[in-house]
């Protein structure tokens, strides 16, 4: 779907390199740019195996590894040629930082002007915070996340997985595909794209600023519940295992009731009408919370799949991967890797009718694609990309 399509990464950790995987999934070229001695410290960041960084290998599939030193004049030199011949650039460096290497959006823009520039940063490139450097745990908190989760009179609560990078990097892609369609299809120059990594995540939230902007509303944690919806909590059964449930719509509320076996708050107002009974959410977790209490996991989803009340069992990672469903969708997959074999990683998630994303290769090793990168697109020959090595440019 995207072949053809030059991305240049220069960009390290999440965020912004994952945006440039979601490309690389259906068919762009991904040209990743790491320090010749540090490479991306994703590289070393959480599970090893054989000193090999698992994410890394995941985050980096499809991705073609060189190296260039952004800090050196020549380094800075290659990169602009390098962005000559791109379509897509990705970074997140600060702007200023950017702006002594001569590797901004002006001085790129002015060696290609076709050139879709994707910065992603910590806070965003204008403002009195924009030099700041960001990372994905400022953005849960600053984006209002923490603060509604965990349990009531409990601390604020972060993610274990890099949520805000990752709702960043998704918005961060669709963003490149408009500019990309802005350019290619109404013939529109390329564009600077500013993504930073609290406001995706504050979209999300939006339901807590409109309740302080039209009732004055500062929401608290309150566990698993929600105020929009009940029953809407997690449920401990018999066998010491847990299941989800959302009553988000009048109609959904009413079959767990009758599943339950409480026809007499299927016609009691006080639980029936969506509003009264969020008033006695509690009430209405308790009920629930009883009944799921004297079943095991199994019975209680028999029941509720067959009255087809919203509910789930709350999967660990064997349950994840042993789900029927999820296998039939192939939503992992095994890739063979030269350094660590068989791994199994998460596929591409969007499915089309007429095309499939891929896995080619997991990632690479720093700077595996040195030479054909450079003869391919800067027709450098072997002596050539050697002494750039030896002066510590490569």
């Amino acid at each position: 779907m995207l072949d053809g399509l030059r991305v240049l990464e220069f960009a390290t950790l999440a965020a912004a390199p994952l945006a440039a995987t979601y490309l690389g999934e259906f068919g762009a070229e991904v040209i990743k740019v790491e320090d010749p001695k540090y490479g991306d410290p994703i590289r070393t960041w959480g599970n090893q195996r054989n000193g090999v960084g698992l994410m890394w290998k995941s985050l980096s599939r499809n991705k073609r590894s060189i190296t260039l030193n952004l800090r050196s004049a020549d380094g800075q030199a290659i990169a602009r040629r390098l962005a000559e011949q791109a379509d897509v650039v990705v970074v997140n460096t600060r702007p200023q930082t950017l702006q002594k290497w001569g590797l901004d959006y002006e001085s790129l823009r002015a060696v290609n002007e076709r050139i879709v520039m994707l910065h992603i940063t910590g806070y965003g490139l204008t403002g009195p915070k924009s030099e700041r450097p960001g990372f994905g745990t400022l953005g849960e908190a600053m984006s209002g996340f923490a603060h509604i989760t965990g349990e009531a009179g409990g601390p604020p609560t972060l993610p274990p997985f890099m949520l805000a990078d990752g709702v960043a990097s998704l918005n961060a892609a669709y963003a490149v595909m408009m500019a990309l369609y802005h350019r290619d299809v109404h013939g529109a120059p390329g564009q600077l794209i500013d993504v930073n990594l609290i406001d995706p995540l504050a979209r999300l939230l939006e339901q807590t600023l409109l309740g302080y902007d039209q009732l004055g509303l500062v929401p608290e944690r309150a566990g698993n519940r929600w105020d929009i919806s009940a029953p809407r909590n997690t449920y401990r059964t018999a066998d010491g295992k847990w299941l989800a449930m959302s009553g988000s719509s009048p109609a959904l509320a009413l079959r767990v009731f009758r599943a339950i076996g409480r026809d007499d708050l299927v016609t009691d107002a006080d639980f029936s009408d969506p509003q009264r009974r969020l008033a006695r959410a509690r009430e209405v977790d308790e009920v629930v919370a009883d009944w799921v209490a004297t079943k095991t996991l199994s019975e209680a989803m028999a029941v509720f799949e067959a009255q087809e009340v919203a509910a789930a069992p709350v999967y660990d990672i064997t349950d994840l991967i042993a789900d029927e469903q999820l296998k039939h969708r192939e939503v992992f997959v095994s890739v063979d890797d030269a350094e660590l074999g068989a791994v199994t990683v998460q596929a591409p998630v969007p499915r089309f009718s007429s095309a499939t994303g891929r896995i080619g290769h997991l990632g690479p090793r720093l700077g595996e694609h040195n030479a054909e990168v450079y003869g391919e697109l800067l027709d450098m020959s072997v002596s050539d990309i050697a002494q750039l090595r030896a002066d510590g440019v490569l």
